[in-house]
């Protein structure tokens, strides 16, 4: 219990640090519908400690604030009410400082409920669920900042300091797997959420897979090859979709004096770096590229039997074998629709509708982004967003049949 009380205090602290640099107006602002204020993630982490892990099973239990069970409920239907997604926006009140210390109470009553059950195993396992929860807000609270930023004239970056430099992009091997029977979902010890499970065997075609990711200069090329104005490169949908948007590039790719790309992130405006892997990809815009490339996107199961027969681990990117960038730059598109494996069981309650009510028109991606925590990504982890998003650090990886 120890090592949980540890990690707890390590991961609230880090998402505190990730509010750090930005003002109390930053905070507050929603910049679109499908994003949220960073003092909403502040507050939603926080409600999820109150709601499922406090109210059961501290004693005397009240509230910080009663409002609170509704204004920061994300999509609990199980837990009641909720203030309308589109509108966090307007949440003005409470003010930032309260949010803040609405935190601050909440950790010290977890402190204390986690050392008066410190052998209540059901009780670490729903407190380890909250903690992966909260990573996995700390990458949304990067994304939406992103966004936020990026809506304003005077660019202004996230962070002060220089980007890191890009390695160097190596010409693109195609890596052949033979394919048959495979195992697929996370299997032995240590956390993973529910939509990782069971782990099954499942058969798979002899398949290549490029070496590394797409880079930005790879992608430019297809914007200059016309790849945003040739319906034949589309699914009929995407076209649609990018037609109704006037979509041309990349979200935030803005084109530079005199000719060529900037491309807005977290440091900023900057140069496009051709060597860069390309993200802010829709999987509409990542599937139209593999086919302009003469390629595919590869299944989630390939993704991961590829990762797995190259020593991938969530920790590392198996370079030594050839297969680069797995982990921590990009998340990677698959073509494989968000659905439940065979034999999957959702948690009973509202911690049940965590991921299994959400396993119907969105895409898998695999692996993990410069913006995921550290710790938090696995060989078997599942990301999932709708064909159409793309304020995500999400790119794509070619693959191909043999």
């Amino acid at each position: 219990m120890n090592d949980l009380v540890s990690r707890f205090s390590a991961v609230r602290s880090h998402t505190a640090a990730l509010a750090a640099p930005l003002s109390a107006e930053d905070c507050c602002v929603q910049s679109m519908p499908d994003a949220s204020p960073v003092k909403w993630h502040l507050a939603h982490t926080t409600w999820f400690f109150e709601t499922f892990v406090l109210e059961p099973n501290e004693p005397g239990f009240e509230p910080f604030h009663p409002a609170f069970r509704v204004l920061f409920n994300s999509y609990y239907n199980g837990v009641g009410a909720r203030h309308p997604r589109p509108q966090r926006g307007l949440l003005t009140r409470p003010a930032l400082s309260d949010v803040l210390a609405y935190r601050a109470n909440v950790e010290q009553r977890m402190q204390a409920v986690l050392a008066r059950q410190a052998d209540n195993a059901a009780l670490q396992s729903l407190v380890e669920l909250g903690l992966q929860h909260e990573q996995q807000h700390q990458e949304l609270l990067l994304t939406d900042v992103l966004h936020l930023l990026s809506c304003n004239p005077l660019a202004p970056a996230y962070r002060d300091a220089l980007p890191p430099v890009a390695a160097s992009a190596q010409a693109p091997d195609w890596l052949e797997f033979s394919g048959g029977l495979c195992e697929i979902g996370h299997g032995g010890s240590g956390f993973a959420f529910d939509n990782e499970l069971p782990r099954h065997t499942t058969y798979l075609a002899p398949y290549a897979l490029c070496s590394r990711l797409v880079s930005q200069a790879e992608f430019a090329a297809f914007v200059a090859d016309g790849g945003y104005r040739r319906p034949e490169l589309w699914l009929a949908e995407g076209w649609d979709w990018r037609a109704a948007q006037q979509i041309e590039h990349p979200l935030y790719w803005r084109h530079a004096p005199g000719g060529g790309w900037k491309v807005f992130g977290l440091y900023g405006e900057q140069p496009l770096d051709p060597q860069a892997p390309v993200t802010q990809l829709s999987y509409f815009e990542a599937e139209a590229c593999a086919r302009w490339a003469g390629a595919r996107l590869p299944t989630e199961a390939e993704w991961e039997a590829a990762a797995a027969s190259r020593g991938g681990t969530g920790t590392q990117t198996a370079e030594g074998s050839g297969l680069r960038d797995l982990f921590g730059s990009v998340w990677q598109w698959t073509q494989s629709s968000y659905a439940p494996y065979p034999g999957f069981r959702a948690a009973e309650g509202a911690v049940g509708e965590y991921n299994g009510k959400f396993m119907v028109n969105q895409y898998v991606l695999r692996g993990s982004s410069c913006a995921t925590p550290p710790g938090h990504a696995r060989l078997s982890y599942r990301n999932f967003f709708p064909a159409t998003a793309r304020w995500q650090f999400s790119g794509l990886r070619l693959a191909r049949d043999l």
